[in-house]
């Protein structure tokens, strides 16, 4: 919810949803977004299950995905990045640099 908002007063539409098998779902029935932004962490599915999907699917493997996780080790980081992952930030975040991060691959 804080990064929805974050995200929608700095400018950007965020469509949020509450898990990996929501967000896969809306986005095999919806135009494509210009990145996906997801946590490691959710019930059921993780976000590394999505990244995967959407990296294997060839008309959504060229969005950018990142994660923004409390999982802070460096393995954490090197294996979402490995998992197909563009960026990993960790929580807690500056905002302004998760602003700056989505601007970078957006813009």
């Amino acid at each position: 919810q804080l990064i929805s908002a974050l995200l929608t007063h700095a400018g950007f539409t965020v469509q949020s949803v509450n898990s990996a098998e929501a967000a896969w779902e809306w986005l095999q029935n919806n135009p494509a977004p210009n990145l996906i932004l997801s946590d490691i962490i959710m019930e059921g599915e993780s976000g590394l299950d999505l990244c995967r999907k959407v990296k294997n699917d060839d008309k959504l493997k060229e969005i950018p995905l990142l994660f923004c996780s409390s999982k802070s080790e460096e393995f954490d980081r090197f294996w979402a990045l490995r998992q197909g992952g563009d960026e990993y930030i960790t929580k807690p975040y500056v905002p302004q640099k998760l602003v700056d991060t989505v601007c970078q691959f957006v813009n």
